[in-house]
């Protein structure tokens, strides 16, 4: 499938749909059939599986019927209904490594990918995870001695701890509304907004070293795309190698991927790590297992070291006191952030990988289930919509466990 240069004017092919203008592919009507297609109108760097593909086994159950409680109001629904009421376009439920619910929405098939958002900031930091097991990361040495193209900025005396857990001082406005927010201003520097800011650069890192900091490193949880943008270009300073190459045989190779993902790049090939990469759901399904199985792929390989999965689960020493005295909204008390994943509750079995319109990756290893959904909200953000999606595998999580289902 291929698209024209200008954006606005060609059709992707095999779809008869005019590719979107630059500002608008983020926005209905366009957003659902952008967020499946986005390598027909912006580059990608692709992340290439291996030969082995770890297979799921399959045990059909009767996950569509069960009642989920709505997160705040006293009433119930199905789980279908759950995810036809939160635009999902594909989603997926394992159990101890075992299929037991699929389904694909619209246009969307087991092989097609679908863009993660910040579900891709998760499988960034499990990379660099991978690279301080193998001794050529130091998570406590500062970003820029891996990146020197970042001497000067706010980054300056930031750890790589800091990055994987959202802790730097730099400031970056998160307000996805906001035209003028850094978060958006990072678009128009990959390309994938019009460029309506002159003084913003023509490249990802580039806007990277333009970042200021205007509070100290290490502080409380703040989330900022920007960190696993530099993170990504860590892992390259690091390896030596595309933080995609490092992606593909670090961690989808081995994880016995079934098929290719990519990643959106900039003018200059620098990748887009905060939410650029792109997916399959059962792909999905196979990393979130990873972690509720001690780090071994579907078939009892081994790709992630244990003490890397240990420490993502158990947090560091103030890892809940720093999100506690987030200065934006949680909206899960008692939680945490580490390693690029969401805890949002007390508990520490139970995490989740996030993404804006609605992407997620539930993983509870005391019960051995994998949930995973891709969706296409009409906004940014929506609690209702998340935390019913969370009740849901929440729900099903629990059935299996006790055998209900």
């Amino acid at each position: 499938m291929t698209a024209e240069t200008e954006y606005g004017m060609s059709t992707a092919s095999g779809y008869g749909i005019e590719v979107p203008p630059l500002d608008q592919w983020q926005f209905a009507p366009y957003l659902q059939w952008s967020m499946q297609n986005i390598q027909t109108f912006l580059p990608v760097h692709q992340i290439r599986r291996g030969v082995r593909v770890a297979e799921f086994a399959h045990r059909p159950t009767a996950l569509e019927s069960l009642s989920v409680p709505h997160p705040w109001e006293d009433r119930r629904a199905s789980f279908t209904e759950v995810m036809g009421a939160t635009h999902t376009d594909g989603w997926m439920v394992t159990h101890r490594g075992t299929v037991v619910g699929e389904e694909y929405l619209g246009t969307l098939a087991p092989g097609s990918m679908h863009l993660l958002m910040s579900v891709s900031k998760s499988l960034t930091a499990t990379v660099a995870g991978l690279l301080a097991a193998s001794g050529e990361l130091d998570l406590e040495r500062e970003v820029t001695h891996y990146v020197p193209r970042l001497a000067g900025s706010g980054y300056d005396g930031a750890l790589v701890r800091h990055l994987v857990d959202m802790r730097t001082g730099v400031r970056f406005s998160e307000e996805y509304l906001n035209e003028d927010a850094e978060v958006r201003l990072l678009e128009e520097a990959i390309g994938w907004a019009p460029k309506k800011h002159p003084e913003v650069p023509d490249t990802l890192l580039a806007f990277l070293a333009t970042l200021e900091k205007d509070a100290p490193h290490g502080g409380p949880f703040s989330y900022k795309s920007c960190e696993t943008d530099a993170l990504g270009f860590v892992i390259e300073g690091a390896a030596g190698v595309h933080a995609a190459e490092v992606m593909s045989e670090r961690l989808w190779q081995p994880m016995g991927a079934e098929f290719d993902a990519h990643v959106g790049i900039d003018t200059a090939g620098g990748g887009m790590f905060d939410g650029g990469v792109s997916a399959g759901v059962r792909d999905l399904a196979r990393f979130g297992n990873l972690f509720v199985n001690g780090g071994r792929a579907l078939d009892g390989a081994a790709v992630l070291p244990g003490w890397w999965v240990a420490d993502t689960f158990a947090g560091g020493e103030d890892s809940r006191e720093a999100f506690a005295r987030a200065e934006s909204p949680t909206l899960m008390p008692g939680g945490m952030y580490r390693n690029g994943f969401w805890f949002p509750g007390e508990s520490g079995d139970v995490m989740l990988a996030l993404g804006i319109h609605g992407q997620m990756i539930y993983m509870n290893r005391a019960t051995g289930v994998v949930g995973v959904k891709v969706s296409s909200w009409p906004t940014p953000q929506d609690a209702e919509k998340l935390f019913w999606t969370v009740r849901a595998f929440e729900t099903a999580s629990w059935a299996l466990n006790r055998g209900e289902v």
